[in-house]
């Protein structure tokens, strides 16, 4: 077999769409109920017999449906920040849709015929938005606005395959509970505990499920649990539980799957008459996170502006790892908060950041979520992690 055959078959692999993109990549898992008390008797199997299973996978054709559920415990008003505008108003561009992820739950069907045909139609209220991978063409459509979004998916032999810079489109529909598991096992290294849990059943089917638990005190992951199909070594869903328990923060996976053929029709898709078509690429510019800031009235300072240049430090390493961001802001949290002619949106935004702390680094605010945690200090520097506010606190003063 060819080396170029292997890689194929590789990447086909974990081209099973089952959430887009980044949102998926960082931490999705399925409500409680779909995993049924008391799970199947099966035979036990290690975590490396798991970790192998998923590998061997060779699952290419299926179609769906599937769900993600998010609980970051958000502020209101930062939560309308992430979760985006534009899908909202009807866009197509695939990141509006993306940022919506981060709250709520959403339910959506998916196909897949190998790594160069995919499809995922949201099934959010009667308005339809779809993004088609088909060869050569990506295409997002949104119905409420009778919008398109167009770009052409990186072809081998174009800068290796893969677009510079952020991915394209076509590389978030790949994303994939196998691709997801994947890269979580590869990140686990020493400071991962990884074992074998609870069998389940997920979307009618046996699944066992594989279980990575931080070894470090101060991550706000409890652990992530992958539940793999026991026939085919498909993980078919990835559940995130906080270190303080409750509800998952993150939920995705199947409702429903089955892994026969999809009709080729599927994937195509025409622009209906008197759509508004829009030719981009996706990875342009800032990420949405900074857009997002960057557009609130009188935070555009803190963030440096269009034309900040943010400088990134990552500190600790696994599950404790810290980002320190130096912003080069023109103004601190203090100078915005005496500016008398500051928009009241900004300061009603500090607000909703949380407590005011202090120590060897200085002081600012904690903004919390159930998740990533981090701290704005007052001269310009962002602290961010999947940690605790103790441990957050802890490596900004080390870093002083």
């Amino acid at each position: 077999m060819s080396a170029n055959t292997k890689t194929s078959r590789k990447v086909a692999r974990y081209a099973v769409p089952v959430a887009v993109a980044g949102v998926a990549a960082a931490t999705v898992a399925m409500v409680p109920a779909f995993a049924n008390a008391g799970g199947p008797d099966l035979p036990k199997v290690t975590a490396q017999q798991l970790i192998e299973k998923i590998a061997a996978s060779d699952v290419q054709e299926l179609s769906g449906t599937a769900k993600i559920s998010t609980d970051l415990g958000l502020p209101k008003i930062a939560g309308g920040l992430l979760g985006g505008s534009g899908v909202a108003s009807g866009s197509a561009a695939p990141e509006d849709k993306v940022a919506q992820l981060a709250n709520g739950t959403h339910t959506f069907r998916v196909a897949a015929d190998g790594p160069d045909r995919q499809k995922l139609t949201f099934l959010d209220g009667k308005d339809e938005y779809s993004l088609i991978h088909n060869g050569n063409d990506v295409w997002g459509y949104a119905s409420k606005s009778n919008e398109v979004f167009h770009e052409k998916a990186p072809q081998p032999g174009e800068d290796g395959g893969k677009a510079s810079g952020d991915k394209k489109t076509a590389d978030r529909l790949a994303a994939s509970p196998q691709q997801l598991a994947e890269e979580v096992l590869k990140a686990a290294g020493t400071t991962t505990e990884v074992g074998v849990g609870d069998t389940a059943q997920v979307a009618g089917r046996d699944a066992y499920q594989l279980v990575l638990k931080p070894k470090q005190a101060g991550s706000t992951v409890g652990s992530v649990q992958i539940a793999v199909d026991a026939k085919n070594g498909v993980p078919l869903r990835v559940q995130l539980l906080s270190s303080q328990g409750g509800k998952p923060i993150v939920d995705a996976g199947f409702t429903k799957v089955d892994f026969a053929k999809p009709s080729a029709d599927t994937f195509t898709f025409t622009p209906p008459k008197g759509a508004k078509v829009t030719e981009g690429s996706d990875g342009a510019g800032k990420g949405g996170h900074e857009k997002a800031l960057e557009s609130f009235p009188g935070l555009d300072a803190l963030t440096g502006g269009a034309n900040g240049k943010g400088e990134v430090k990552v500190l600790g390493e696994g599950w404790a790892t810290v980002a320190q961001i130096n912003t080069g802001a023109g103004k601190s949290l203090k100078d915005l908060e005496s500016d008398k002619n500051a928009p009241k949106e900004a300061k009603q935004f500090l607000d909703s950041l949380g407590d005011k702390v202090s120590g060897k680094f200085g002081e600012g605010r904690f903004f919390s979520t159930r998740l990533v945690n981090a701290l704005i200090t007052d001269d310009g520097k962002v602290y961010v992690g999947a940690v605790t506010k103790d441990q957050l606190v802890k490596t900004a003063d080390s870093a002083k």
